[in-house]
């Protein structure tokens, strides 16, 4: 299995805890928060797998793109980033030794806790200046 970091995935994730489009829950929350597989398939029949793929941090290069095999570490709920998503993938890949997915989810993970405690990533970093 070839899996690698899906950048475009990453940027939009990015993209939406920067929009404040998060759902700050706890770990455990992604079995209950993650898509089922009807909601999965209802926003591939609307959307596509090229919408599909922006809620996964990682594709694996050996499973055709028209397949849901293809995409992996899911973060989301097709509207928001959930917290809970983003802690299980950066779990899961490092298990699996997926490091840069690892590394990208635990950047996305810092971002949405330094929301969650009131600190955009410009205000920590005049925190961190003044402080100086």
């Amino acid at each position: 299995m070839s899996v690698k970091l899906n950048r475009a995935a990453y940027d939009y994730a990015k993209e939406l805890i920067e929009k404040a489009k998060v759902v700050r829950d706890e770990r455990d929350a992604w079995s209950e928060d993650q898509p089922s597989t009807a909601m999965e398939n209802e926003f591939i029949r609307l959307h596509g797998f090229r919408e599909y793929a922006k809620w996964h941090l990682a594709i694996d290069d050996e499973q055709d793109p028209e397949t849901k095999k293809h995409y992996k570490f899911p973060y989301g709920d097709f509207s928001k980033v959930h917290r809970c998503g983003v802690l299980t993938a950066e779990s899961r890949a490092g298990q699996y030794k997926h490091f840069d997915v690892e590394r990208a989810a635990g950047r996305l993970h810092e971002m949405i806790d330094g929301i969650k405690h009131g600190l955009s990533r410009h205000a920590a970093a005049g925190r961190s200046a003044s402080a100086r």
